[in-house]
């Protein structure tokens, strides 16, 4: 029996009990085998799928009449994090697949022109259309505003020269938000963003990365790439604004998808624990399972407490949660791989064997602890904003 106690906290609505349990529902009938030696195919396929069914509609806001293809008025960070949870639990590749479509359409849906909302939002929601965030290089992964892909104004046009890499989705994804440095003052008020499309003249995919838990990523490369000035997000010098903006709304729900990694592991590890024979008894009969397992659900709500008070605080405050999110996205994911660590361990060789699922977890877990601001630079966010405040 899964547990769903959580969802009887404060932090959630009906309507958020109502997502989980029916996405939960979508999920046993619809994630049964996803090809991972295909990762490209795998996630074209699952966008598509969650498009069809209506899970990416809470990736983008619903915009005046409907118009930008929403669920709701704007993107609810609980609902993102229920959604990354209960996939993650089922497959690693769908919440991928999924969190993509938010992080690479958020800046959009936050500094857009109407016209670009209209053009890309609608789309990504219906999954008909696959986004992309372009933000680091070589050079410039958690020092952002080291970055050297640069963007210079011609005419009613802008060109980039330049390279991003560690891009999720490249290669698969329709249309791009890339952020360039412009120039308008030193380090980080000199970035602006851009939306560029997929079949734009000067850009090109030009390696593939090959990951621990396969899913799309490349090195994107610029030359001569022109960009219409319309299709700038925001004003010219805010790009790093508006980086930072979307990842404090999505980087909660890198906390989630831990989540859901975590509670499938303890799953998994309370079953083994108790089928498992060992000296006489079960593995589940041993105090040092006892006391593993205790750890594993401490963990676990801890790091739930945290994830769904930084989404409740953004939702229902309105508040700014970049301290918030730091502490879930930091303990969520270093717990999560305790978790499923642990959880392997009670497999004993079993464990080790490729396509089980606690070794696919032990693989998919570890780049969360990197992405969307590694560990470390989480701890950094922490304390500045402890010594602002």
């Amino acid at each position: 029996m899964r547990d769903s106690s959580w969802l009887d906290w404060p932090f959630f609505e009906d309507h958020h009990r109502t997502l989980a349990h029916s996405l939960d529902a979508w999920c046993d009938e619809n994630l049964g085998h996803v090809d991972h030696h295909d990762a490209d195919a795998a996630c074209r396929k699952l966008v598509a799928a969650l498009g069809k069914a209506g899970w990416l509609r809470y990736c983008v806001p619903a915009g005046p009449d409907g118009a930008w293809g929403g669920s709701l008025p704007q993107v609810d960070s609980r609902a993102v994090c229920i959604l990354r949870e209960t996939l993650a639990r089922h497959e690693g590749l769908a919440d991928f697949a999924l969190a993509m479509q938010g992080l690479g359409s958020g800046a959009i849906s936050l500094m857009g022109s109407d016209a670009l909302r209209a053009r890309y939002l609608p789309r990504v929601a219906r999954g008909e259309a696959i986004a992309a965030f372009a933000l680091s290089e070589p050079d410039a992964g958690s020092d952002v505003a080291a970055m050297s892909c640069a963007a210079r104004l011609d005419g009613d046009s802008y060109v980039l020269d330049g390279a991003k890499t560690w891009i999720s989705n490249a290669g698969i994804a329709d249309f791009y938000v890339v952020f360039a440095r412009t120039g308008e003052a030193p380090g980080a008020r000199g970035i602006s963003a851009f939306v560029v499309d997929a079949d734009t003249p000067g850009f090109s995919v030009s390696e593939r990365i090959d990951l621990i838990a396969p899913h799309p990523l490349g090195t994107l490369t610029f030359d001569e790439c022109r960009v219409p000035v319309a299709n700038r997000l925001g004003d010219a010098g805010q790009g790093f604004k508006l980086a930072m903006m979307t990842l404090d709304i999505f980087r909660a729900s890198v906390a989630a998808a831990a989540l859901g990694f975590a509670r499938r592991a303890l799953d998994e590890g309370l079953a083994r624990a108790k089928s498992r024979k060992m000296f006489g008894q079960t593995l589940a009969d041993l105090q040092l399972t006892q006391a593993a397992l205790g750890d594993m659900a401490t963990a676990i709500d801890s790091s739930a407490l945290l994830t769904y008070r930084a989404a409740w605080m953004r939702d229902v405050r309105g508040e700014r949660t970049t301290r918030e999110a730091a502490m879930a996205k930091m303990t969520a994911t270093e717990s999560a791989q305790q978790v499923i660590d642990r959880a392997l361990q009670m497999f004993g060789g079993a464990g080790v064997v490729s396509g089980m699922a606690v070794e696919k977890m032990y693989r998919e877990i570890r780049a969360l602890r990197i992405y969307e601001g590694a560990t470390e630079v989480q701890k950094l966010i922490i304390a500045r904003e402890l010594l602002k405040s």
